[in-house]
């Protein structure tokens, strides 16, 4: 194994030592190291599979990258996530399309930029028009969560505030003193 990984010290070192351990030096380390047994393409088409048979598509991205790294192209990908539709569920594959398109898609020639058009249309929120003016106003802060199927979210507030971009499925949402209210994604 050429990289060593460290996302999980990086990512959970101080929260969780342990976890972040055997992350880095136990499943990234000893056994995708065990390539006499196993294939860095093969392990990467099992790993992929499972996320995507889990419904696990909040991990996905990373395992396509390291997929595509390791020799899969973009026609062997869609043929593992067709066939997973019969066993792990057509949502499910849905899902893993988009970001396996994303992905195996929007390739760039190693040294050559991205067009306009194609970095504008190759993201959920396109580019838009150019801010001018600096910003003024009060912080904001931004993060990406993606809830499971029947997840539920208690009571919370966010101190600086909290913009919802619903970019898929359906929930319920309420705002402190509001009514509860219904939000589901449209697509035409």
């Amino acid at each position: 194994m050429a990289n060593k990984q460290t996302a999980g010290r990086e990512q959970l070192g101080e929260f969780a030592p342990k976890f972040a351990e055997l992350n880095d030096d136990v499943l990234f380390g000893d056994i995708c190291a065990r390539e006499e047994e196993l294939s860095p393409r093969d392990r990467s088409m099992i790993t992929v599979s499972a996320l995507i048979a889990g419904g696990n598509v909040e991990q996905l991205t990373p395992h396509l990258h390291k997929a595509k790294e390791n020799g899969l192209t973009k026609e062997k990908i869609a043929e593992i996530i067709t066939h997973l539709s019969f066993y792990a569920g057509w949502p499910k594959a849905w899902s893993a399309f988009q970001i396996a398109k994303e992905i195996f898609t929007h390739e760039k020639k190693e040294g050559q930029l991205m067009t306009f058009d194609q970095l504008s249309n190759s993201t959920i929120f396109p580019l838009g028009e150019k801010m001018e003016a600096n910003f003024i106003g009060d912080n904001a802060s931004i993060g990406n969560v993606t809830f499971a199927p029947g997840a539920r979210n208690y009571w919370h507030s966010h101190k600086i505030g909290q913009v919802l971009l619903v970019t898929g499925g359906q929930g319920w949402y309420q705002e402190e003193g509001n009514q509860l209210n219904y939000s589901k994604l449209e697509t035409s």
